[in-house]
C-alpha cells in the first residue's frame, strides 16, 4: 500500500469513531425524560450556551456548556449517580456524552433529539 492509501485509511477510521456511539452511553427519548425528570437520584446537564439556557430550558438542569464540560464535570457532577445530557437538538449531548465517559462517568444517557424535540 502506498502512504495516501494508509493516510485515507487512518481518516476513514478517525471519521468513523466520531460518528459511532461510544458503548455505554445510553439514549433516551424527550416523553423517557419527562418520566425521570424529578428523580434526584439523578444529574441533569444542559451543554447548551449559557444565552441559549437563558432563553429557555427545564427546571432542574444544570448548564454546562460542552466547551467548558472537560473542566468542570468532575467538581460539579457525581460520578456516583446517573448523568443524563441534553442540547438543543441531540448532537453536542452526544459529544458532552462521550466527554463524560472518557472522563470515567460510568452512567450516561443522552436525550434524543434535545430540547427541540421537548415540547
Amino acid at each position: 500500500m502506498t502512504y495516501l492509501n494508509y493516510l485515507v485509511l487512518a481518516l476513514v477510521f478517525f471519521i468513523m469513531r466520531w460518528f459511532l456511539p461510544i458503548k455505554g452511553i445510553n439514549n433516551i427519548t424527550t416523553n423517557q425524560l419527562k418520566k425521570e425528570i424529578n428523580n434526584k437520584n439523578k444529574q441533569f446537564v444542559d451543554v447548551r450556551t449559557n444565552g441559549e439556557f437563558k432563553g429557555n430550558h427545564i427546571k432542574g438542569f444544570k448548564n454546562i456548556p460542552l466547551h467548558q464540560l472537560a473542566q468542570l464535570a468532575e467538581k460539579d457532577l457525581s460520578k456516583e449517580k446517573e448523568v443524563i445530557v441534553i442540547c438543543q437538538s441531540g448532537i453536542r449531548s452526544q459529544r458532552a456524552s462521550k466527554v463524560l465517559k472518557r472522563l470515567g462517568f460510568k452512567n450516561v444517557t443522552n436525550v434524543k433529539g434535545g430540547m427541540g424535540a421537548w415540547f
